[in-house]
């Protein structure tokens, strides 16, 4: 295949197009320039506590010119994924704007069919968590938005999804599924709403753990910028980008 076939770009948001609050120098022009070629955009990130609508809002805020339906978060994502489940029952431990996305759903605390985990910062307590436990023993299942261990994005080190619903895995026996990046359902549920082919596609991201093996799963290309969260330690493995470049205006050089 021919890199002039490049027909569409999934961008990471977290670490690509802001950072810790700021806007990330040339992403803004860079997405300009591409959706003036007719490249088409998805923006895809694993954080949980912003619905689509709430991401799409401060982006736009930001300066980048983007609509609600080329916004993918880990909360829509679960949500979507729950959808072609048709549960009778789920208790989803999050807070946030993302929690918008669950509205529809039957909420149930008690004895519910599904535990959907997100980042629910302040509710992570004794009593919260050991009444998950429980609920994991009688025989619910576990979902987790997404498999982060620790997050930097907001610039001290924190604990993310991944941490929380590891330990009730643990905890419980249960096995959990994981839907945000790496998984290939939110991959396949983003090539979904572009209509192009996976060889059409790049993911563009900065962590090798979720971004770039995450398109190496799904059988789309990827680049890793080395901004945001990138560690150079990251690279000594097996598990390599296509593209590698050091600021989002070299993406503009793949097509």
């Amino acid at each position: 295949m021919r890199e002039g076939d490049i027909r569409g770009i999934i961008f990471d948001i977290d670490g690509v197009l802001e950072f810790q609050g700021k806007v990330c120098p040339g992403a803004i022009e860079t997405v300009d320039v591409l959706r003036d070629k007719g490249i088409a955009l998805r923006f895809l990130t694993n954080s949980t506590l912003k619905s689509r609508e709430s991401c799409t809002a401060r982006l736009r805020q930001a300066g980048f010119r983007i609509c609600r339906e080329e916004v993918i978060t880990a909360s829509y994502a679960t949500a979507v994924y729950l959808e072609e489940l048709n549960p009778r029952s789920c208790w989803i431990m999050l807070e946030g704007e993302g929690l918008d996305e669950f509205r529809h759903f039957n909420q149930d605390t008690e004895n519910p069919e599904y535990i959907v985990i997100g980042d629910n910062r302040s509710k992570f307590d004794f009593v919260h968590l050991s009444q998950a436990l429980r609920v994991l023993l009688k025989g619910a299942r576990l979902i987790g938005m997404q498999p982060e261990l620790i997050d930097k994005s907001i610039g001290e080190t924190t604990l993310n999804v991944g941490a929380w619903v590891g330990m009730l895995e643990r905890a419980s026996g249960a096995q959990a599924t994981y839907v945000g990046k790496p998984s290939p359902f939110v991959f396949e549920l983003t090539l979904r709403t572009m209509g192009l082919d996976k060889s059409q596609v790049v993911m563009v991201g900065d962590q090798v753990a979720t971004d770039i093996k995450g398109a190496r799963n799904f059988g789309i290309r990827s680049a890793l910028l080395r901004t945001g969260e990138f560690r150079a330690g990251e690279l000594d493995g097996s598990l390599k980008p296509d593209y590698e470049f050091g600021s989002i205006r070299e993406v503009l050089t793949i097509l």
